[in-house]
Order: structure tokens, then sequence, then C-alpha cells
């Protein structure tokens, strides 16, 4: 199999990082999200080496000084692997690999291996595999001593393509297979999504910058069980729940994976499918860690991440969660009109998750019919098709044989059911 050509490596490899400043007027990588990127990928951080360049050299993309600093540093700690924070060319990475005598990576390379270990659905790996085939077709030529000679040999003798070429022939076929896997999915989940739009059931979607605490607050709103765990890309396949919200009706909420600066382009496209119920939400629920230290660089990140996939206009409901960290009470924010605007809670210590429900019924329930209902023995079909929606909440009876029902249901199907009776 074409996953056969990937470098799987074990966990626990002694990492040596490199973050330099370059004036670029980029603002600088945050270093603890960096040294946290490398022990999410499995990695035990030695060592971080900072540096400053007007530019990046063309050759090791650090400065010949510099490398001999990384090397000396390998060197006394022993380290295995070196992992840049920036964006390698493949000639770098090869460069930077002849004179270090080890593995480099860049940060691309260390997202995806950390994807890579966290992809547990069939759609999940599919999408890692077709974002690393991207990634490797440019790094094909990398440390294949083999690959310029030509195919000979008895029972080896081909139209007179080399080795790479056809290397490269066979990514390509295995990147178009599965992207026409993905399509597949991607029309099913889109059937999917069609079938919650006829029953008019809303679609909120969480997202945020990854760690934020997105899966701990859809399990502990959904009583489901979606591994969350205190580490980068602990989500990446999108999961949908039903969950029933009082004087509201059912709701679908989403996980998705979470954002993060300079996020890899071949990554953003390999997860559009699980971007899509972001892109079709009604509602976006938008998780901030509310005790982390770049909590504002953070916000904004996911901002330009959602204007990157079109969802940048879809309302947002700001989401303030782990307030335990800072011993704040949890509290809904609202704007002058009255409308919630933010939400201060903590998933993981149940605080505030009943304000979550009521702000998420105050931002809803515009489309919803509330109401008591009253209704004569000949409107038994009425009353049936109202109870088989789920939208009786109360029903008193009367002397006359008939009732009258307290109701609560979207206005488009409340409309429709009068309209069919």
């Amino acid at each position: 199999m074409a996953t056969d050509l990937f470098e799987r490596h074990e966990g626990g490899e002694r990492v040596v990082m490199v973050q330099l400043t370059i004036d670029d007027g980029e603002a600088p990588e945050d270093p603890h999200e960096f040294e946290e990127l490398v022990r999410s990928a499995g990695g035990d951080p030695v060592a971080l080496i900072t540096g400053h360049r007007r530019s990046p050299s063309a050759k090791f993309y650090a400065g010949t000084g510099k490398v001999e600093e990384i090397l000396a540093v390998k060197e006394a700690e022993e380290a295995e692997l070196v992992v840049f924070n920036h964006p390698l060319t493949p000639s770098q990475e090869r460069n930077l690999e002849r004179e270090l005598k080890c593995r480099v990576i860049a940060r691309t390379g260390l997202i995806l291996d950390i994807f890579a270990q966290r992809a547990r659905t069939h759609e999940g790996k599919l999408q890692v595999e077709l974002a690393q085939l991207k990634h490797m077709s440019t790094r094909l030529i990398r440390g294949w001593t083999h690959l310029e000679r030509q195919k000979g040999g008895i029972g080896l003798r081909g139209p007179g393509e080399t080795q790479l070429e056809t290397d490269r022939r066979l990514l390509r076929a295995r990147i178009r297979a599965i992207e026409g896997r993905l399509d597949k999915v991607r029309s099913q989940r889109a059937q999917s999504r069609r079938s919650r739009q006829r029953a008019e059931i809303p679609l909120v979607s969480l997202v945020g910058y990854t760690n934020a605490g997105k899966s701990t607050l859809f399990n502990r709103f959904t009583h489901a069980t979606v591994y969350a765990a205190d580490q980068l890309f602990a989500t990446l396949d999108p999961t949908v729940r039903r969950v029933d919200i009082e004087h509201l009706g059912p709701v679908m909420l989403a996980d998705t994976v979470g954002f993060i600066a300079h996020l890899p382009h071949t990554l953003v496209e390999a997860f559009k499918a699980t971007l899509e119920e972001t892109l079709n939400a009604t509602l976006l629920l938008h998780v901030v860690d509310v005790a982390a230290d770049h909590r504002e660089h953070f916000e904004s990140e996911v901002q330009s991440v959602l204007e990157d996939i079109g969802a940048s206009k879809i309302p947002q409901l700001t989401i303030y969660n782990k307030v335990d960290l800072l011993d704040q009470p949890a509290r809904i924010v609202r704007n002058g009109d009255g409308l919630p605007t933010a939400v201060y809670l903590s998933a993981r210590d149940d605080l505030g998750m009943d304000l979550l429900a009521e702000a998420l019924r105050e931002r809803l329930q515009d489309d919803i019919f509330r109401g008591d209902v009253p209704l004569t023995p000949a409107d038994g079909r009425l009353r049936a098709s109202l109870y088989a929606a789920g939208a009786v909440e109360d029903e008193l009876f009367n002397e006359e044989g008939g009732s009258t029902l307290s109701i609560c249901l979207p206005q488009k199907d409340w409309e429709r059911l009068q309209h069919r009776h």
C-alpha cells in the first residue's frame, strides 16, 4: 500500500526544536505551542534553539553559523530529530539532513504526523493520507538514491521511465483514488444534511483553537463519549449528535477539528469534509480557553480560518471555557438588544451548562413557534401529528372531549401541519 512509503517513527524521540524570528512582519510563533506540538507527536523536546534573520537562507533556512550551533546541541543532547517551526523546501530539508546527520522535519510534517496518529474513522484516515501524499509528492527525491537510475535487468525493463517518474505516477493514482472515495463521503454527508434541513433541525457547530475544550463541552452537553484530552488535535473526525433542549426542541451539535495558526493549506484542503459541518451551521459556538496566555491571538486566528473557509458570516456565540482556572463565575453576556453574545462556563466542572442551554434557546428560537392550541375531538389527526413531531409539552383535557396542547416546534413545521390539517 502507498502508506508504506511514509516514515512511521515510534514516540519518545529526543527532539531539538528550532524557531527563528524573520523580519517579514508576521507575528512570531508561540514557542509553548511549538513544544506542545512536539509533545503531541510523541517527541521529547530536549532543546529550543532561537535566532533572528532578515530573511531565510535559500540553502538551510538558517545561517551556516546557526546550523553549526544546531549540530553541536543535537550531538550534546544525543537528539534523533530536528524540527523547524517553519515551512522548509524539499531542498532545505535535504541540505539540513546532510549537515546535521539526522532526520529534519518542518512544522507541516509535524502536524501531519500528529494528524496521522489521531485519525480514528475511515474518513479521517483517508483525509490524513491525502494530505500526506500531497505533501510527499513534492519531496519524493529525499534520500532515495536509486530514483534517477533507469530500471533495468531481467523482468524490469520498462518503457524507459525512471523510478522517480514511476513513483510520482503511482502517487498521482493513489491521490485520485482517495479523492474519489472522499467525494462519496461528502455526498453521503450532504444527504444526511438534506434530511436534517427537511426536518428543520438547526445545526450548531463547535469551532475554536485546538485544545480550547470543545470535545469536553460536546461530551458534557450531549452526554456522549467523544475522545477528549489535554493535547493538540485530540479531535480530528467530525462528530454530530442530536440534543433536545428544553423549550426549544432538537438541535444537532457538531464537534470539529481544532484550528491552529498557519495550518498547512494541504490540511485545510484535505479537511474540507470536516469543515463542511461548520460551513452549513445555523450558529457557530466559538469555544475559547479563557485562561490561555495568548487568548486574543488564538481568537483572531480562528476568525482568520473561518474567513479562509467562507464561514465568517455565520452567526456566532462565544463560549469562554475553563472559568474554573480563573475562579470566575459562570454568566451570560448580552448586547444592547438583550441577545446573548457570550457565555462564561466550565465544561469540565459542569458549571454554567444551564446558561449555555438558555443562550442557545434565545439565539435559535426566532424560528420556533410556541403556544397553546385548542383542539376539538375532530382534530384527532392534527393532535397525532403534533405528538409524532415531538412538539407536545403538555395537554389539558376539557369536559367537551377536546383538549389544549402546549406545543413547541419550528415555525415552518407548524405552518405545514396547519395547512395539511
